[in-house]
């Protein structure tokens, strides 16, 4: 069930560069389905179903965006980087999760009470280098016996909770919705192709896995599996951003206004040939920011068509992104049709 997939994939926990938790449960749900699965240098997991000639690469991001330990002060408070894109007034007073050698250390970022600020400093964001994370220790020392240095990773702990009308709400949806369409792909598609179902590290800061394992594997084309942004909330209008929830997957035609991915026309028809075939509802999509593993991918070797289709979701980036499942099973079928054929070059 796509729900109950997302919210396993959802509570788990892994930044850029740390991804083998998300890992474990991707193979142990992809494993049965697929002629071969192995992990590369880089992290990525590729799954792979064996067919003709023409091969066909499919990409999930699995990381998260998170924070890192820098070091922790004289008194006990961990101090930290950003890994990934932050707003940074959204870090402030979150309960957090740091995965050091010892097992999870919960604790909270905190920074300067608002009740003890200048009138000018209220007026300002807060700033990640203004914020720490309390753990409860005292020392440098204490912190090492919990099994915390520098280099832990920290996740935000939030976990996966239902809204209404199929709507759901979680961290890590971005991309962890992409994951489940290309879990859920692999684990039912029927094609005469060659299939990758690659699940990629470190895309939230540079695009990195997908860039390595598009050069190894060399397909005939590609789709990138991902989020995007909706503007249909208050503080967004449609000239913002023009899609809907629940109003089916995105094929991106350009993102971050061409200087990312000018996706190939081909692959773009192809899937909107299968979307019409089988009556899915799909939106395009003319971004203004933020790209995807498909743009690194598209410049790979003498280059690879590629798009991306993606699942609306507000508030990315931030613990409490929100989606409709609606539009993740509309993506599945839409993968499933269109890899029962190939785009027409």
């Amino acid at each position: 069930m796509v729900k109950e997939l997302l919210r396993k994939l959802s509570n788990a926990h892994g930044i850029s560069g740390s991804e083998g938790s998300v890992a474990a449960v991707i193979r142990e749900e992809v494993a049965p389905y697929v002629d071969e699965i192995r992990e590369d240098t880089m992290g990525n997991l590729i799954a792979v179903k064996k067919g003709d000639d023409f091969s066909i690469l499919l990409a999930a991001h699995m990381d998260e965006i998170g924070l890192m330990v820098k070091y922790v002060d004289e008194k006990g408070f961990v101090r930290f980087v950003t890994v990934g894109g932050w707003y940074d007034p959204t870090l402030y007073a979150q309960r957090v999760i740091l995965h050091g050698t010892k097992g999870p250390v919960y604790g909270v970022v905190g920074g300067k009470p608002p009740h003890v600020m200048k009138e000018e400093d209220r007026k300002k964001p807060l700033k990640v280098d203004d914020m720490f994370i309390d753990i409860g220790a005292t020392s440098p020392e204490d912190a090492e016996k919990l099994g915390i240095e520098v280099g832990t990773p920290v996740t935000v702990d939030r976990e996966f909770t239902e809204l209404a009308n199929g709507r759901v709400t979680g961290k890590a949806f971005d991309n962890r919705a992409g994951c489940v369409m290309l879990i859920k792909t692999l684990q039912t598609v029927k094609s005469p192709h060659t299939i990758y179902g690659v699940f990629t590290v470190q895309e939230e800061v540079g695009l990195k896995g997908a860039k390595t394992v598009a050069y190894s594997l060399n397909p005939d084309c590609a789709i990138a599996t991902d989020t995007t942004i909706p503007g249909d909330h208050p503080g967004i209008e449609k000239k913002d951003a023009s899609l809907e929830m629940g109003e089916g997957p995105v094929i991106t035609i350009i993102d971050s206004n061409g200087r990312g991915l000018i996706a190939n026309k081909k692959v773009i028809a192809w899937l909107r040939a299968a979307a019409a075939g089988k009556k899915i509802k799909v939106q395009l999509e003319v971004g203004k920011g933020g790209t995807t593993d498909a743009t690194t991918i598209h410049l790979e070797r003498g280059g690879i068509p590629s798009t991306t289709l993606s699942i609306p979701t507000r508030y990315i980036h931030s613990p409490v992104e929100v989606l409709d499942t609606k539009d993740i099973e509309g993506g599945i079928a839409l993968l499933v049709e269109a890899l029962k054929s190939k785009p027409d070059f």
